[in-house]
């Protein structure tokens, strides 16, 4: 295509070329030599990522098609339409692929308001400028417009342009609610625990457009090969076209129509275009499935796994703790004095344990004060710490007894611990409560997990949680596990993780701050949900945008197609 401005001066006219094949930067300099030996061409410029030559030029002296005049010299008027309509193809595929793969997070960045709400003077102001901790309206019918948590009020949320989930999910006080995802009835006051730019939904979109910037491993390699195969078939050319001068054989000028032929047709920019025209539409089809990949290149190492590591609390299982047995140990601590302590401690914890004892502990008309908590400390896979009305107090599994100064663990007999996680308090060095929790597999794990060892991936079970309840979550899974460890420290998920890649390249899929270490030492990590950690979410290679490790096996077939492009 060939546009005109002649706005350029009576004598000059600026002409548009789109260069089809024109891929990389180290082209322009061929360019340049071909114009600038052109009579009557004063000005040009090279424009790589639109493809586009701009040519000043004397339209006396020289006319637009004697420009491009070099491009049917061969007289191959069928074979060269041919090559530009292929070319022409493979251009519309790549920025449509790239087109779709920017829409999908567009399309819901686009979602959230510009504007929010100030819960107390209902003044309406730009959502740029709301800070952290201030509390914003949302009504019925209205997008939440900053990630936060409600700090009144009940409502359901329409989720599915976020995780992908389909059901309306319920949301009351202390609930996390993010940006983009709309209020179905009610009216919550939220506070906000981030701004504009750092929302999950923008971190979202950045992970999309840093994905697409990366090249993959494939394409620096193409790029790479692509630098010594040009000046070959260049060689090659220059050397059909000297053949008949030297040897001075009849017929020179199919010599010459051959080397034009080879210099043509092996143009190198079909290996360039093919790899980023697949490569953005998995990642387009990745993001539709409501999958996040932090670079071009895990799409690659993806189809290289041969084992993946499961966490148990939060990935495999729903992470909805329930408590199912409490007791205080100690006569002269009342057990609600000790739900006191606990959920004001636990109340500054993320994890799914923490919600249950917090949840548990308003059930019987307590309310935590996690201001009180002085001290606060988190012990990765043992428990944590805080100290509250001069008391030191530890909550976690049996491990934390060696950080409260306890020597031994109280004893289990006479409470149901079966498929269960027990969890112990500590006053300093003393014994002072008991607890069990209750949690299940998650819908489709069982049928998620045996896909994947159907497809030759083995899978191993990482979790910090007891032998009890690991070997419950596996019964409840059907022995779909091939390996079940448990009672790990995130130290020894690493070290497993290093143990299972002598095997073969190793996935680690989790969401909890306990994971971090093994999500950053596998081959691939890929964190759960845009609930998981913060650590987890930034430590993974790829994010899952819903709780569902189904996601995970559709990634395979996704690899596939992928691979067969």
């Amino acid at each position: 295509m060939e546009t005109i401005d002649k706005n350029v001066g009576k004598k000059f006219q600026k002409s548009y070329f789109d260069v089809l094949g024109l891929c990389c930067s180290s082209e322009i300099p061929m360019i340049e030599r071909i114009l600038s030996s052109l009579d009557g061409v004063k000005d040009f410029s090279v424009i790589v990522p639109t493809k586009t030559v701009i040519v000043v030029h004397d339209s006396l002296l020289i006319s637009q098609i004697q420009i491009v005049s070099g491009s049917i010299a061969l007289h191959d008027y069928w074979e060269a339409a041919t090559i530009v309509f292929l070319f022409t193809i493979a251009e519309w595929l790549e920025s449509r692929a790239s087109h779709k793969a920017t829409s999908v997070m567009s399309s819901l960045v686009n979602v959230v308001p510009q504007r929010a709400v100030l819960a107390d003077t209902g003044e309406e102001i730009n959502a740029d400028e709301v800070k952290l901790n201030t509390v914003l309206a949302v009504k019925a019918g209205e997008v939440v417009p900053i990630d936060g948590v409600v700090v009144e009020g009940n409502c359901e949320v329409d989720e599915k342009f976020l995780t992908g989930e389909s059901f309306p999910v319920a949301k009351q006080k202390d609930s996390i609610v993010w940006a983009s995802t709309i209020n179905l009835n009610g009216y919550i006051t939220v506070k906000t625990t981030a701004v504009t730019e750092d929302c999950v939904v923008a971190r979202m979109a950045k992970l999309v457009e840093d994905a697409q910037n990366k090249n993959s491993r494939t394409q620096r390699f193409i790029d790479k090969c692509a630098k010594y195969y040009t000046p070959a078939i260049v060689v090659i050319s220059a050397f059909l076209a000297i053949v008949p001068v030297v040897f001075k054989v009849k017929n020179k000028k199919e010599w010459y129509h051959l080397s034009l032929v080879v210099l043509v047709s092996g143009c190198p920019c079909a290996l360039l275009l093919s790899t980023p025209v697949a490569m953005f539409c998995a990642l387009s089809k990745a993001a539709r499935l409501g999958v996040l990949f932090k670079g071009a290149e895990h799409l690659e190492t993806l189809a290289r796994i041969k084992i993946t590591a499961f966490d148990k609390t939060g990935t495999i299982t729903r992470g909805e703790f329930l408590v199912a047995d409490f007791k205080s140990l100690q006569d002269n601590v009342s057990l609600n004095t000790l739900l006191y302590w606990i959920s004001s401690i636990e109340s500054k914890s993320s994890h799914p344990m923490a919600a249950a004892l917090v949840d548990f502990a308003r059930a019987q008309g307590i309310e935590p004060k996690p201001e009180k908590v002085e001290k606060f400390q988190i012990f990765p896979g043992e428990g944590i710490f805080g100290r509250i009305e001069d008391d030191d107090v530890y909550v976690g599994n049996w491990k934390v007894a060696s950080r409260a100064g306890c020597t031994t663990v109280p004893n289990l007999e006479g409470y149901d611990v079966e498929g269960k996680s027990v969890g112990y308090v500590f006053l300093g060095p003393s014994p002072a409560g008991i607890f069990c929790l209750s949690d299940a597999c998650r819908t489709g794990a069982k049928e998620a997990l045996k896909e994947l060892k159907s497809i030759g991936i083995k899978t191993v079970m990482l979790t910090g949680d007891s032998c009890t309840a690991a070997k419950h979550a596996q019964a409840q899974l059907g022995g779909a596990l091939e390996v079940v460890h448990a009672e790990l420290l995130p130290e020894d998920k690493e070290r497993i993780i290093k143990e299972l890649q002598k095997e073969g390249p190793t996935a680690m899929i989790g969401d909890g701050v306990n994971d971090a270490p093994a999500l950053a030492t596998a081959d691939i990590g890929i964190s759960m949900g845009v609930s998981g950690s913060a650590l987890a979410t930034e430590t993974g290679d790829i994010v899952l945008c819903q709780n569902d490790i189904q996601r995970y096996r559709k990634l395979y077939v996704l690899r596939r197609k992928f691979e067969g492009k």
